[in-house]
């Protein structure tokens, strides 16, 4: 890595040299204030641990740990190992073993109390390996969601072309059929290989009630004793995440009618007219928690408000006619109402249910009816889902739902973007179970409800210093980024939040270096610390293109640790990257 050279043109070549990496000037201040002659001791790097990192727990012992794990071979006799020199201290720093969030921590909030008080990883069309039009259902998209946490699945079910069995695909489009049968039993194998919380399936049903009948019975067929079945009565508040750990939940409103499939002509009329991609960007636009709408939106998404409509009338005559044995496996009710918002958001001491609202409902009822909402979600679940024009399965900033209280913020799985980033980064927390307990602000009662556009004071404020990157030269081309010398990165960082925390920044570009050193410091004023998300994302400068694509990831606020982290960096698609990573320094002050 001394030197690299360009090709130009047939006979021009640059040539570029090519810095290894070294420790940072505050890395080295540090290094001299806890080495003596130039190592640092046992002691010294338990100091270090306690005062710097803020890990108030470690021990001596982790301390050793530390430095025998840098140290090769380690058959070394321990008088050997008895330090770490500056070129071992900032390989700890920069390595695996120093993450900006704690692995062994594990689960850790408190999993005791009712379904309402948790956000819940949730997905939408859950099945689709594309774009919502015309792309494939398969059951593999269910199993990568399940297998990366995600705890709520949606199935659209739907009558075979013989109209003897069941098939789970989007109605209404042009994509292909996967059995519903398939999907269960991909569901059953894999429900728990990223965590033992509960999992909920919503059945959106287009079914007879013959076909009822047979869904009935495949779900007691697969599931077993994992299937949670309520009593008769229903539920009058919802269990514990902790009462129902592996455990499968049916959620779905009680059926109606039958619904035939129509042509599908105006579908792709629609598509050609009314697509509109959020996020065209290769990484996304910027997300935004109050976005302008036009009455061209509002009636393209007018069909989709109704998903969930559904008055106390017409729910107790559909019962009567409802298939007994499918009426009782629904633990999760589902059901919006005829009326208004204040219909919907009607509380009912007796029993529980489920809202779904379209992101444009909720951005236009939050505008009036904020407080009640959040009032709602405190016993009942809300699942927000994306409008129905996001035909290349974009999404939206799911942050509106979080600060409103919303437990199933669903989004698009198949794609990419700086909202999937987000919710991956709010689902990190917890251990990575697929539940993180809202905070005790949106638990509040009575007049003390939390009002998401109130100014608040600022509780804390987040110092982020960033230092420098690496990696870049060992997973890319190094023609990647720019065709005639090294890449010129810059990195954004910020935070997601309520607006009033929501601020992103950035630093200088850095020419020409495969291992930038930027050294800035940034500030960040948080007024609900509990709701933020800090962002980082690294893209290479383009004078006469857009930036390069060169790393992002997203890490709860509430789970970072202070002090000097290596924070590992992924790809669009949110998969890590083998060498990619920042040294970061995070304090709260």
């Amino acid at each position: 890595m001394s030197k690299q050279t360009y090709r130009v043109c047939f006979c021009c070549r640059r040539r570029f040299r090519l810095a290894s990496a070294e420790a940072p000037a505050e890395i080295k201040s540090i290094f001299d204030r806890y080495s003596e002659n130039g190592t640092i001791s046992v002691d010294n790097l338990h100091r270090f641990l306690v005062e710097v990192q803020k890990q108030e727990n470690a021990t001596v012992e982790d301390a050793g740990a530390i430095i025998n794990s840098l140290h090769e071979p380690k058959h070394l006799n321990i008088f050997h190992r008895s330090g770490l020199n500056l070129e071992q201290f900032f390989k700890y720093l920069f390595g695996d073993i120093n993450p900006p969030i704690d692995p062994r921590r594990g689960v850790h909030h408190d999993m005791h109390d009712p379904l309402s008080h948790y956000y819940i990883y949730t997905g939408h069309n859950s099945y689709l390996t594309g774009n919502q039009l015309s792309s494939d259902c398969s059951d593999v998209p269910i199993i990568n969601a399940l297998q990366n946490g995600v705890r709520v699945i949606e199935l659209d079910i739907w009558p075979n072309s013989t109209k003897d069995d069941v098939d789970v695909l989007h109605g209404r489009t042009l994509t292909t059929p996967v059995q519903l049968i398939k999907c269960l039993r991909s569901i059953k194998e894999h429900a728990f290989s990223a965590s033992e919380y509960p999992v909920v399936i919503t059945l959106e049903d287009h079914l007879p009630r013959h076909l009822q009948a047979k869904v009935a019975e495949m779900i007691n067929e697969t599931f077993g004793d994992m299937l949670f079945v309520p009593g008769s009565d229903g539920l009058r508040e919802f269990p514990s995440p902790e009462s129902l750990k592996r455990k499968v939940m049916i959620s779905t409103k009680p059926p109606k009618e039958y619904l035939e499939a129509k042509d599908l002509s105006g579908e792709q009329n629609e598509v050609k007219e009314g697509k509109q991609s959020a996020e065209a960007e290769p990484w996304g636009r910027e997300i935004s928690i109050n976005k302008s709408r036009t009455n061209d939106e509002d009636d393209l998404n007018e069909e989709e408000a109704h998903e969930d409509d559904d008055d106390d009338e017409v729910d107790r005559k559909s019962q009567q006619i409802a298939v007994p044995e499918y009426k009782r496996l629904i633990a999760i009710h589902a059901g919006k109402g005829k009326g208004g918002l204040d219909d919907w958001l009607r509380l009912d001491p007796n029993k529980v249910r489920r809202l779904s609202l379209s992101e444009l409902e909720l951005e236009k009822a939050a505008v009036t009816h904020a407080k009640e909402i959040i009032r709602f979600t405190q016993r009942n679940l809300l699942r927000v889902y994306p409008k129905g024009i996001r035909f290349d399965s974009s999404n939206y900033n799911p942050l509106i739902g979080w600060m409103h209280g919303a437990q199933m913020v669903a989004l698009n799985m198949q794609g990419y973007g700086r909202s999937l980033w987000v919710m991956r980064g709010m689902f990190r927390a917890n251990g990575g179970c697929g539940y993180v307990r809202k905070p005790d602000i949106l638990l509040k009662t009575g007049n003390e409800i939390f009002d998401p556009k109130a100014k608040l004071p600022v509780k804390t404020t987040l110092k982020v210093t960033v230092f420098m990157g690496e990696g870049w030269y060992y997973d890319f081309r190094h023609t990647h980024f720019d065709t005639y010398s090294p890449p010129d990165f810059y990195t954004r960082v910020g935070i997601a939040g309520v607006p009033a925390d929501t601020l992103m920044k950035k630093t200088r570009t850095l020419e020409d270096n495969w291992i930038p050193n930027w050294n800035e410091h940034f500030e960040f004023p948080l007024t609900v610390p509990e709701l933020a998300l800090l962002r980082i994302e690294v893209h290479e400068y383009d004078m006469s293109d857009k930036d390069d694509f060169g790393g992002q990831t997203c890490l709860p606020v509430s789970e970072l640790r202070e002090g000097i982290r290596a924070v590992p960096l992924h790809n669009q698609k949110g998969e890590p990257y083998r060498s990619v990573k920042l040294l970061m320094r995070f304090q709260f002050i």
